[in-house]
Formats: structure tokens, sequence, C-alpha cells
């Protein structure tokens, strides 16, 4: 089975972010059990280098009572990690799991599938938005009405 899924960043070797709303558990389940995964999204989710167009970070979710020491090892990372705070009831967002969400911003491109290696082996990380080597193609709706493709690179 394939699966379709839109994402928030791509970068040309289709490295992903995804999860803004707070189901990267969720979104990965599905990308990982599908045999190939097709992205559509629109030209200004289409970037060189990820964070290029996408400026709010890296979607990951920490248990509660983790999220604390969890910023801590992500600044460690060089990432600059911020607690999704609700916007309609006081306190951070809480996912379908009752987990919090960080979004981990970043000024510069790291190495994605060492970061991913590091983020999903820290303690009190359910899941990061961070998807490295999911993505077979992707499909961009061009300003103009064209669309570009984008095929993962040969290894």
């Amino acid at each position: 089975s394939s699966g379709i899924n839109a994402e928030y960043g791509c970068d040309s070797n289709l490295t992903l972010i995804k999860g803004g709303g707070g189901c990267q558990l969720q979104e990965k389940i599905v990308a990982a059990c599908g045999k190939k995964m097709v992205v559509i999204a629109d030209y200004r989710k289409k970037s060189s280098c990820l964070g290029e167009q996408w400026k709010k970070g890296i979607p990951i979710e920490v248990i509660p009572m983790a999220y604390i020491p969890v910023m801590k090892k992500l600044q460690n990372y060089g990432l600059d990690p911020v607690l999704r705070m609700a916007a309609n009831k006081a306190g951070p967002v809480v996912t379908d799991n009752g987990n919090f969400v960080i979004d981990a911003k970043f000024s510069a491109p790291h190495n994605w599938d060492l970061l991913e290696t590091k983020l999903s082996r820290t303690p009190g990380v359910v899941e990061t938005g961070l998807f490295v080597g999911y993505a077979n193609v992707a499909y961009f709706g061009m300003e103009d009405g064209s669309v570009s493709v984008l095929h993962k690179p040969s290894v």
C-alpha cells in the first residue's frame, strides 16, 4: 500500500518535517506501514535545505514528566526548544496520546539522520516530526500551475 501525505518542509533529499498538528506518532506509523510514501505539497514547502520555508522547527512529542530534561538535551544538540502552548486553553498542547509537543527550532542544517537517531534515543521522546528516508517521491504544485516532481535520491 502507498501513503499520500502532505508536509511542512521537504529538502532535496526528501527529508521531511511533519506533524505540526501534534500527531507525529500516528503519522510516522502510517508512513512506516506503507510500501511507498508519496508527498503532495505546494511550492512553498519545497526547499533545497530543510528549514528554508518552515521556520517553526521540528515538532517532538514528549512524555509530560520529561519535557524539561528533554528540552535541555535538545539545546545540547544545537536546537532551540520551545514547549508548544495551547491557543484556546491554559497550558501546553496535549496530543491525542496525552503527551506534550516541543517545537525544536534550528538555524543551520544538520545531519538529519544522525539528529533523528539522537532524538529517538533521548529518554522521554515519544516521536519526532523529522521523517528521514520515508518519502519516495514528492509532487509540488508550483505557483504557475505546473507540477515539479522530486524523486528519492539513489543511494
